[in-house]
């Protein structure tokens, strides 16, 4: 979700209008992912990186996630799955509870998985779940002989979760920022020129298509 910034700035609006038009975008491109039959699908809302952004625009941000946690509270009754990745902690007491919420009244759906990246980074999440793995092998609930990548699964935000098919940055910029490094190690990229305020079905449909014309050979031939 990239772009919001300068497009705003083309218009000559606030930073924060970029923002509110990209969460817009992002209910309309859930409901779209709906309509096409992805089944899941990641949403990279605001990064661990994020926070050294100006106050004012972290400020902003802050005030249109609680704004739009109640969107997406409302996407559980149509049978959607809602997952938050990152840590939880960073924000305060009203938007933990919601998050923790949303994820509980959706936990028994299983349509669309909506996953939303707050507070993400993917070298915090390895270095999140490794940590994690070492209380558990101190405390003597792991045994290291035969551990496999599907045990290392486990310990991310995305348990349970398959590993990422495609994905797809808007805004020109050609890097993942640090955007599901092990989960998407297999990924194909797709790099858009459009900014994500404009990012529409016409351009989902588009990268869909494109994936389907990729081979994936997975480090084979």
């Amino acid at each position: 979700m990239d772009g919001n910034g300068r497009w705003a700035k083309k218009r000559g609006l606030p930073r924060k209008a970029g923002h509110s038009q990209g969460a817009k975008v992002f209910r309309r491109t859930v409901e779209d992912c709906r309509d096409i039959g992805i089944k899941y699908c990641t949403f990279y809302a605001f990064s661990t990186e994020n926070w050294k952004r100006p106050k004012d625009e972290v400020d902003a941000i802050m005030k249109l996630l609680v704004k739009y946690l109640d969107d997406i509270r409302s996407m559980a009754q149509k049978n959607t799955r809602i997952i938050f990745l990152g840590d939880k902690s960073a924000f305060d007491d009203d938007i933990q509870a919601r998050l923790v919420e949303i994820e509980e009244i959706s936990k028994n759906n299983d349509g669309l998985y909506v996953l939303v990246a707050l507070n993400y980074g993917g070298k915090d999440e390895i270095l999140t779940a490794a940590k994690r793995l070492a209380r558990d092998y101190k405390e003597g609930k792991v045994d290291l002989d035969g551990f496999t990548e599907d045990d290392f699964d486990n310990y991310l935000y995305t348990k349970g979760i398959p590993p990422v098919d495609l994905i797809i940055r808007p805004s020109g910029e050609q890097r993942t920022s640090n955007f599901l490094i092990w989960q998407g190690a297999y990924a194909e990229l797709l790099f858009m020129d459009v900014l994500w305020p404009d990012f529409s079905k016409k351009d989902l449909i588009a990268a869909c298509d494109e994936y389907a014309r990729r081979n994936r050979r997975f480090g084979g031939l």
